[in-house]
């Protein structure tokens, strides 16, 4: 890849920054933990999977009888 390309520039500029960061190392750990919790342990406790419970093989037409039966 030649060094006066955009891709070039851009991944340099965000190479260099991320090498020489402190606090932001840190800002970014504790956001990764934060998504980490809410989309794997969250998820798994207080979101069951209710489709898979009530629909039991036909998600497309469990949803679509109860979309038509909610409109009326």
């Amino acid at each position: 890849m030649r060094k006066d390309s955009f891709i070039y520039k851009v991944y340099d500029l965000y190479s260099d920054g991320f090498r020489h960061m402190r606090l932001g190392r840190t800002l970014w750990a504790i956001i990764l933990i934060k998504l980490f919790i809410i989309f794997a342990i969250l998820k798994v406790f207080f979101f069951p999977d209710f489709l898979k419970r009530h629909a039991q093989g036909d998600e497309a037409n469990y949803v679509a009888t109860e979309l038509v039966d909610r409109s009326q």
